[in-house]
């Protein structure tokens, strides 16, 4: 089973990862509201196989969040998914430049999510535990 974290202060976003996910596939979704959220979360859990993340967020924003994951090496071993309604081209150099794998512009499809979580997590499963 794929675990992915969806990193978002809105309710409503949160939930329709969670839907669109779990309806699909047989998905784990945790949810955090703010990159601190998420931090806590991968410490008391565990990484997750795929991270979507807000950027825009109270707390810790979403940079903040890969700024202090790439020094843990997190981004290196977990995919992140930028999703934003941040979507200008300098918006998206930045976030792919501070270690996301995508990015996602809102409004998304939903049903675009699986074969999104698919495409990146492609041997996931199969990485040897550290």
């Amino acid at each position: 089973m794929k675990r992915i974290l969806v990193v978002d202060d809105s309710s409503m976003i949160r939930a329709l990862f969670r839907q669109s996910l779990t309806s699909v596939k047989d998905y784990r979704v945790r949810e955090a509201r703010n990159g601190q959220e998420a931090l806590d979360a991968i410490a008391s859990e565990g990484e997750p196989d795929l991270i979507f993340l807000d950027v825009n967020m109270p707390v810790m924003d979403g940079l903040e969040f890969l700024a202090t994951s790439a020094g843990a090496g997190l981004v290196e071993r977990v995919p992140v998914v930028i999703v934003s309604t941040e979507g200008r081209d300098e918006d998206v150099q930045r976030g792919m430049d501070a270690g996301a794998r995508d990015y996602l512009r809102k409004p998304f499809n939903p049903a675009v999510l699986p074969s999104l979580v698919e495409k990146l997590t492609r041997g996931a499963l199969e990485k040897p535990s550290t």
